[in-house]
């Protein structure tokens, strides 16, 4: 299982393009409003309802990663919760997959757990990678931890994060399937 956080202001095509090719590729994904609410509203006024909320998840063996989808000012929103600092250091405690595009590797960096790490994230966010080595490209996955830099590498990005929970092959199958191209 994985979580996708979803705080106030996220980018939607960031969050759903995760959401929609890990189910694809039959990968049981449970969105979370890191607030009180089930309705979260993104960047571009798209309301969206969550399967849950923060408070009432745990980090059991079922789950296997968890995403952070950027956008403003939902990323802040990410980096000033108690509720997703506290999962975050639970989730990297425990080894889980950690992935964050866009604005959110801030999150991450911010908190140490990119310290060299190959990382990449949306231009003019980079101060905030903290020990981490930048990198322009796409995607960057390294140990357990996959960032991205934006809307225009979602898809991407949710390809690295099937690939490794599922499989290259599934990854493939899912992309052909879509006819995604490189």
């Amino acid at each position: 299982m994985v979580y996708v956080l979803l705080a106030e202001g996220f980018e939607e095509i960031e969050a759903i393009s995760v959401i929609d090719i890990l189910r694809r590729g039959g990968v049981e994904v449970v969105t979370v409003s890191i607030g009180t609410s089930l309705f979260v509203h993104g960047a571009h006024h798209i309301k969206v309802e969550a399967d849950t909320v923060i408070k009432e998840i745990e980090l059991d063996a079922g789950v296997k990663a968890v995403v952070l989808p950027g956008g403003m000012p939902g990323t802040t929103h990410l980096d000033e919760s108690k509720d997703v600092d506290r999962l975050l250091h639970e989730a990297v405690k425990k080894e889980l997959l950690v992935a964050a595009v866009c604005a959110a590797p801030l999150v991450l960096g911010k908190r140490g757990f990119l310290k060299g790490k190959r990382a990449t994230c949306y231009p003019g966010f980079e101060d905030y990678l903290k020990g981490a080595v930048l990198s322009e490209n796409r995607v960057e996955h390294d140990g357990r931890f996959i960032t991205s830099r934006g809307a225009g590498t979602a898809a991407y990005f949710a390809f690295e994060i099937l690939k490794v929970l599922k499989n290259e092959a599934i990854a493939e199958k899912v992309r052909t399937s879509m006819i995604y191209g490189d």
